[in-house]
């Protein structure tokens, strides 16, 4: 990762709420990708801009043993989740 100022906690926070937007892992929180697809993407390029940051920051948090960081923000972030509607019982 060439710029330091990547590991900010907004930075931390939007691993866990940013959902990854391509591929195979499409629709999953950038903090669950696994650590192979994050080394592939290490080896063929990482995207440009804030993604490919997000994602070498993953990258370093699974390589440096320090992914526990992010558990408090996990929860943080299922208390803020939109509740899911109402199902409604029809009876016949």
């Amino acid at each position: 990762m060439d710029n330091p100022s990547v590991l900010t906690p907004e930075n931390l926070y939007a691993l866990v709420r940013q959902a990854m937007p391509f591929g195979k892992y499409q629709g999953y929180p950038i903090a669950d990708l696994p650590e192979e697809y994050l080394l592939w993407f290490d080896k063929k390029g990482f995207p440009a801009g804030h993604l490919g940051q997000l994602l070498q920051l993953s990258l370093l948090l699974h390589i440096d043993g320090s992914r526990a960081v992010l558990d408090p923000l996990r929860t943080a972030e299922k208390h803020h989740t939109k509740p899911k509607p109402k199902t409604r019982l029809r009876f016949e």
